[in-house]
């Protein structure tokens, strides 16, 4: 039982992070040509696509992809609790999914910076994927380092966001713990 828990779980959370970082990506117009994007591009299209010719953007928010995320973490928790009661709960089931969704793109938002600090201390630059994590969250990061300047040649933006993403973790746990 619990293997199974697992692999849904496991299978669920990275598709779901694959289609959140498309969302990202479409957002913060990041280079469409990089391998790493068109991976997350091809990966997702064969379900964003068709979703596409449903459901119109608004504006430059892709609404496709994020009804994608949604419905991912649904069927997810559906499966979950399947396994679990061998039953569904609908109605919990429908926020609980976009709490999912919220938690799974803090989650990677976490990993990406955590990745792109790491990669600073070893990398020449000339990386990939170290340019599609820059250009995702350099958005974030500039306005930090204007109020907070590098000391000593420490970049301590990262560690400001990570803190503020803990916090926000913290607080939604909180805020949905009674439900």
């Amino acid at each position: 039982m619990q293997a199974l828990q697992f692999l849904i779980n496991t299978v669920f959370n990275l598709f779901l992070m694959v289609v959140i970082l498309r969302f990202w990506l479409q957002l913060a117009r990041a280079d469409f040509y990089n391998p790493f994007s068109q991976f997350v591009v091809k990966a997702t299209n064969p379900i964003v696509l068709p979703l596409r010719r449903i459901i119109p953007s608004i504006g430059s928010i892709d609404t496709a992809t994020l009804l994608l995320a949604y419905l991912v973490a649904l069927v997810k928790l559906l499966l979950l609790q399947f396994v679990i009661i061998k039953g569904v709960v609908l109605p919990d089931s429908l926020l609980w999914a976009l709490m999912v969704v919220v938690k799974e793109a803090f989650s990677l938002l976490f990993w990406i910076l955590v990745i792109r600090a790491l990669l600073s201390w070893f990398s020449q630059g000339n990386n990939p994927i170290e340019q599609v994590m820059h250009q995702l969250t350099e958005p974030l990061l500039r306005p930090i380092r204007r109020i907070l300047p590098p000391m000593g040649g420490l970049d301590l933006s990262v560690l400001v966001v990570l803190i503020g993403l803990q916090f926000l973790n913290v607080l939604l746990s909180d805020l949905f713990r009674g439900f």
